[in-house]
C-alpha cells in the first residue's frame, strides 16, 4: 500500500467541469486504509476528502467543497497512482459530481 500521509498534492490538468486548478494545494493525511484530505485554492474556498486506499494505492473517495461563489460541491472520485521517475507520485483521477450537474471528469495531480 502506498502511503500518501503527509504528502501535498497539485492538480497538472483537469477538464473544464473541473473547479481544482493549479492553484490548489490537496494535504494529504492516511492512517490505515483511511485517506483524508484538506485542500483550498484558485476556485475552492475549501474542501475535504475522505477515502479508502486499497493495497495498489488505489483511492476510492467522496469529497465536498466550497467554491468561490459560495456553493457546497460535492462528488465521488477515484484516483489511481503512478510512480514517476523521480519516486513522486501522480495520480490519475476520474470523478462524478454528486451536485450541479452531476457531470463526470478526469484530473491529474502530482506529488510536490
Amino acid at each position: 500500500m502506498i502511503d500518501y500521509n503527509g504528502k501535498t498534492f497539485r492538480p497538472v490538468g483537469s477538464t473544464e467541469n473541473g473547479e481544482t486548478s493549479a492553484a490548489t494545494v490537496f494535504h494529504y493525511k492516511q492512517d490505515g486504509a483511511i485517506l483524508t484530505a484538506e485542500y483550498a485554492g484558485g476556485k475552492i474556498r475549501l474542501g475535504h476528502l475522505l477515502g479508502l486506499v486499497d493495497d495498489a494505492g488505489n483511492i476510492e473517495m467522496h469529497y465536498h467543497q466550497i467554491n468561490e461563489r459560495g456553493e457546497m460541491m460535492t462528488g465521488v472520485c477515484r484516483s489511481v497512482p503512478e510512480i514517476l521517475p523521480n519516486g513522486k507520485i501522480r495520480l490519475h483521477e476520474s470523478w462524478t459530481w454528486t451536485s450541479g450537474d452531476r457531470s463526470s471528469g478526469r484530473s491529474t495531480l502530482e506529488e510536490e
